[in-house]
């Protein structure tokens, strides 16, 4: 059910307004054409609930629109990929549901080292990692910014740039905490070379939650980026305070912090990339839609500390075939009940053309979770193979067929199900 909306929040639709505004002021017609695609598709699945007894099988039926847009440079700009889709389930084993997804950014010039900046990420998150994936498991997750950013050079080799931001985060279900975020910010960057710049950053990040709880977090750290032939380095690394107060209790922790982003192009075919961050946070930022891997526990709402990984490449080969591979791991630690979450994994994505106008898409992967709070783990292993055969040229049809299994330390936790989609596409322009 659908969080009703005080007078403080910012409502989803004067958030995706405000996208759109930007995104038509915009220099619309020097831009990209829009892209947009729609579909139809139906998955079988012998357990639908995802349950380790009782098994139910259901057929869900979705249609869906896909766009994305990026303008040209210009005074304003606007890069935004959008998703929406509306279920129907045949045997009514989860209510009929709709599906969003949006990343938006934008900036306008307002004069010379002065703009603003719009950006909305919406996802639908997992309220509780210990229970199955399963649309009744899942929340809807909106976190819009908006706020000033000015620039001002100091010669050719150093920049000062301050910026101050306004954050919402807004969840569909009323049990999990929402939040208005302040967050002010000023860096010094200077060129050491032609490859080599650094400086330092100081931020201040003050969020309110509906709770009643207030999280101030602190952070210095100082940025570096490097660039070599075939490699680009850059991130940050410094400290940061956060204190969290409740109830008129207060918790005060700090510790080392950074973020760090690689990309290396092996040869003409093989790029490799790495990200990783840690951070003292709270469930409310934006961090787990950054690091996709993450998943918050939504019945806290203290501080956190939350490290995060991602690394992989992507090779193409001679025959039309592509193949990448990636692995995560991140944990989150919760300062107030001294509980951690970790999660490793990989996934292997294979693709291959088999003629103009048959491809094959297979997918791999793997993923293991603890929480020592409950002492649970769990193993995730799932599998799927599909084809597409392109009917026209703005028109395609695909089959998959897939397997999970999830294996637990409590029965209840246990689930293998079986499935098999059918989707047609098509791409208006």
């Amino acid at each position: 059910m659908a969080r009703s909306v005080g007078p403080r929040k910012c409502p989803e639709f004067f958030r995706f307004t405000v996208a759109c505004t930007v995104l038509a002021a915009a220099n619309v017609a020097q831009s990209e054409p829009l892209t947009l695609s729609g579909g139809l598709t139906s998955r079988f699945t012998d357990n639908a609930a995802r349950t380790s007894s009782n098994e139910t099988s259901d057929i869900e039926t979705r249609a869906n629109l896909a766009l994305t847009h990026q303008t040209d440079p210009g005074d304003c700009e606007a890069r935004t990929a959008a998703e929406l889709g509306y279920g129907v389930w045949q045997d009514d084993t989860f209510d009929d549901r709709n599906y969003v997804a949006l990343d938006f950014n934008g900036d306008c010039e307002i004069v010379r080292g002065l703009s603003w900046e719009v950006s909305d990420n919406l996802r639908d998150v997992t309220q509780n990692a210990r229970a199955s994936d399963t649309p009744d498991n899942r929340t809807r997750k909106n976190v819009f910014s908006t706020g000033p950013v000015y620039s001002l050079m100091l010669g050719q080799l150093d920049q000062l740039t301050f910026s101050a931001k306004y954050q919402n985060t807004d969840y569909s279900e009323p049990d999990d905490p929402d939040s208005d975020r302040y967050i002010g910010r000023a860096s010094w960057n200077h060129i050491f070379s032609q490859t080599l710049s650094g400086g330092l950053q100081f931020s201040t990040n003050r969020a309110e939650l509906d709770n009643g709880s207030e999280i101030d977090t602190d952070v210095a750290s100082v940025l570096f980026s490097k660039s070599w032939q075939a490699t680009t380095l850059s991130g940050s690394i410094g400290v940061s305070e956060i204190e969290s107060r409740f109830g008129g209790n207060t918790q005060t922790n700090d510790g080392l912090v950074w973020n760090f982003s690689l990309d290396r192009e092996i040869n003409p075919v093989t790029q490799a990339y790495l990200s990783a961050s840690r951070q003292l946070t709270d469930q409310t930022s934006d961090f787990d839609i950054r690091f996709g891997e993450v998943v918050f526990n939504l019945r806290e709402t203290s501080a956190v500390e939350v490290t995060a990984l991602d690394a992989g490449f992507v090779r193409q080969f001679s025959d039309a075939s592509s193949i990448n591979v990636g692995v995560f791991g991140n944990r989150s630690y919760y300062f107030r009940t001294d509980e951690v979450e970790e999660a490793v994994g990989f996934s292997v994505n294979y693709n291959r053309t088999i003629s103009t106008l048959l491809s094959l898409d297979t997918r791999g992967r793997y993923q293991h979770r603890s929480f020592d709070s409950d002492d649970i783990q769990y193993d995730i292993y799932s599998a799927d193979i599909g084809l597409i055969y392109e009917l026209t040229q703005a028109l395609d049809v695909s089959g998959r067929v897939g397997h999970t299994t999830r294996d637990g330390d409590a029965g209840a936790s246990e689930y293998q199900e079986n499935w098999v989609s059918l989707a047609l596409n098509y791409q208006f322009f």
